[in-house]
């Protein structure tokens, strides 16, 4: 019975990946993050996102807790938008809106794109994780 259980649980553990490899492999050869978005998955980042949903709600009208509900954020003005939310000095210092590019560089490392930020994220360091939360937040 354990011998079944292993073959079982070693043949289904690629199940959950969601191609990836698959996915990596026709991103191209050193891959820009327009390549990882052609090949992101939106599903894939809504479960990733469950690792930001302790501070932020994504649907529409939802609300604001320790951060700003995303619903809507890509096009949005950086540290706007969202009353109940107090953005850190550092933040509304930041021109601009919430790009993909911008996305990319805050999920790398919110220290780095805006020091002085009160998020407390150690940023998302694979690429294409980043991507499929991307594609999650333009589809939301």
């Amino acid at each position: 019975m354990r011998r079944w259980v292993l073959v079982a649980a070693v043949a289904l553990g690629g199940c959950g990946d969601s191609g990836l490899a698959e996915r990596r492999a026709a991103a191209g050869a050193d891959p820009t993050l327009a390549d990882y978005l052609r090949v992101s998955d939106a599903a894939r980042g809504g479960r990733l996102f469950g690792q930001c949903a302790a501070c932020h709600t994504v649907r529409e009208g939802g609300p604001d807790l320790n951060g700003p509900n995303l619903h809507g954020v890509v096009g949005r003005r950086i540290a706007e938008g969202r009353a109940r939310v107090g953005y850190s000095a550092a933040l509304q210092a930041k021109p601009g809106v919430w790009t993909p590019e911008a996305l990319d560089a805050w999920l790398t490392a919110p220290q780095r794109f805006a020091p002085g930020t009160s998020m407390r994220f150690g940023g998302i360091a694979d690429p294409l994780d980043r991507a499929d939360v991307i594609a999650f937040l333009r589809a939301n």
